[in-house]
């Protein structure tokens, strides 16, 4: 998060493979403008209410339940400032998701964590067998 500091003040994020939303949480307790979390698992979404709800920031956060890969594909180039995508690591979403990114970039910047094991397109980050790779539109 550090690293995308300078650029999420007032910015619109998009948090895909939410989990718990602890990315765009924290991306809206730096200043974001608002939030769009997209996640497809009940018990997830239901701890992503909880947590909007106990960080008091359900003005600028919408839930979408549904497939991320499905929720990008409908998007329009810079639909968002920051995309950030933590993906299962045991299905190759990642992959996926920086080809159709590089094809319509959807946000300015999207940052995906991934397995180290996986070469993606961008600049990379490794922290042991986590890697975050970050990819600009041009």
């Amino acid at each position: 998060m550090s690293i995308l500091t300078p650029y999420i003040e007032s910015a619109v994020v998009l948090d895909l493979f939410a989990g718990s939303g602890a990315l765009g949480l924290e991306a809206l307790s730096r200043g974001a403008a608002s939030a769009v979390f997209v996640e497809r698992g009940p018990a997830a979404l239901d701890l992503i209410r909880s947590n909007i709800e106990l960080l008091g920031v359900g003005d600028r956060a919408r839930i979408v339940k549904g497939d991320a890969m499905r929720f990008v594909a409908d998007l329009g180039a810079g639909a968002f400032d920051i995309a950030f995508a933590d993906p299962p690591y045991a299905e190759d979403h990642a992959t996926r998701l920086v080809e159709t990114f590089r094809h319509l970039p959807f946000a300015s910047i999207l940052a995906v964590e991934h397995s180290s094991r996986i070469q993606l397109d961008g600049d990379t980050r490794i922290y042991g067998d986590t890697a975050i790779t970050f990819c600009h539109a041009p």
